[in-house]
């Protein structure tokens, strides 16, 4: 029996609409890259883009387990010397709610050219209204 690999030409892009409200941060991000990545696909094929898109609404009401939400830090480091910013959860979370969901998901891709492209595919709200009703996309259940 030989394996079946899609091609390029006959993948069917789907969009995905999740609500992220009182989701925790790392479930969430897992099944967002699975969904990127194209894994709940039952043709999915590792070199060929088979991932659909995810639009994500109300991401500043993630919520986070345990002490993190006092704990968890974002480094970012400029390259020179004493150039280490360190910057908490809450802080991250009342700035830009989609970078601390962004930064989850990016993390959890396969580090390769595949992940970039994924990552373009997903697209983040913080309140419940988004562009993207033209594409009517699917609510996803979680």
């Amino acid at each position: 029996m030989k394996s079946y690999l899609v091609k390029k030409e006959d993948v069917q892009k789907r969009w995905y609409l999740i609500d992220a409200q009182d989701k925790v941060l790392g479930r969430l991000a897992s099944t967002i890259a699975t969904i990127l990545m194209g894994k709940n696909d039952p043709t999915y094929t590792p070199h060929v883009d088979i991932g659909n898109y995810v639009v994500i609404v109300n991401v500043d009401k993630l919520r986070v387990t345990g002490r993190k939400a006092e704990q968890k830090m974002y480094k970012q480091y400029s390259r020179y010397p004493s150039g280490l910013k360190l910057v908490p959860f809450r802080d991250m979370m009342s700035r830009r709610p989609e970078r601390v969901l962004q930064l989850a998901v990016k993390r959890m891709l396969p580090k390769n050219q595949m992940s970039r492209h994924a990552l373009k595919k997903l697209r983040m709200f913080s309140g419940p209204e988004h562009t993207h009703t033209a594409q009517q996309p699917e609510t996803y259940k979680l």
